[in-house]
């Protein structure tokens, strides 16, 4: 459990930097399908919150919903870090370059700040993961070559699947972005990224609200006059890990950006990191070859 030091000026994200000299927000605000998406909480998000960092994916179905949103916010495009997904029904070179111009063309942008391959696994009968994954990620460098995304990455992929793509292909991915949370602590995975110069990137942080019970959790709201939430993320921001937490409330938004104004003691930081027990909360990539 590798602790960081993370602070900031009130207001003012702390920021990641990407092995291309980019820097990435630390904080981010998630979006997903089935009611993971709400206009007032974007805007507001933005608005009022100070967050620059917006995570989607083609899979959500929201990409039209979040420009009108971003339209609305008036904040400059240049200011934003949008992600979007690359969903594997449109892995492989000629369906990923379509894919990737579309959710562009649907979100209202002339560019995407990173664009991640969503699965390890694809939906291409007759060949390999490896061959779709190898073939679509050539996609992506060119797409990164063009200017079209300003960085690459994957999602939800494990050592084994980020050592074939190395072999494979030439632009080591800038973004791994996977399940990261107090119940689940991929540590090898997280010192194999950071060893290759992938910058790691956690979502669900809250464990879809089973992390907010826990009892060591609760314990050190009361300490330190936080919310259960605010203890979860900051410990994962303070583990240095860009940190995507989704709500479509105003109040646990504002609530969820509040994390940089305490530092969790070291002791209470190796508790935490104690409380790993391999829960997922979201698909199990073990088994994708």
């Amino acid at each position: 459990c590798m602790s960081v030091c993370v602070s900031a000026v009130a207001g003012i994200c702390p920021t990641v930097p990407l092995s291309n000299g980019l820097h990435i927000p630390i904080l981010g605000l998630g979006t997903s399908h089935h009611g993971g998406f709400s206009h007032d909480a974007v805007v507001h998000a933005l608005t009022e919150c100070g967050l620059r960092h917006i995570d989607t994916a083609e899979r959500y179905g929201c990409e039209e919903k979040l420009a009108a949103a971003i339209r609305e916010s008036g904040v400059p495009r240049s200011d934003l870090w949008l992600t979007n997904k690359l969903w594997p029904g449109n892995y492989g070179y000629r369906a990923a370059k379509q894919a990737c111009l579309q959710s562009c063309s649907r979100m209202g942008v002339d560019y995407l700040d990173l664009y991640l391959m969503h699965w390890p696994a694809a939906q291409t009968p007759g060949f390999s993961n490896r061959e779709v994954r190898a073939e679509t990620w050539r996609a992506l460098e060119e797409l990164y070559e063009e200017g079209v995304c300003r960085a690459i990455g994957v999602s939800n992929f494990l050592v084994k699947h980020l050592e074939q793509l190395k072999e494979d292909c030439n632009v080591v991915p800038h973004v791994n972005q996977v399940e990261y949370h107090l119940l689940h602590q991929p540590s090898q995975l997280m010192s194999y990224c950071r060893q290759e110069g992938i910058v790691f990137e956690g979502f669900s942080p809250l464990a879809k609200g089973q992390a907010l019970s826990l009892p060591a959790v609760c314990q050190m709201a009361e300490k330190y006059k936080r919310t259960p939430a605010q203890i979860c993320i900051r410990w994962s921001v303070q583990n240095g890990v860009v940190t995507i937490p989704k709500s479509t409330k105003k109040s646990r938004i504002q609530e969820n950006c509040q994390v940089f104004g305490f530092e969790l003691e070291k002791a209470d930081m190796m508790l935490l990191c104690g409380l790993q027990n391999g829960t997922h909360v979201s698909w199990d990539p073990t088994d994708v070859e």
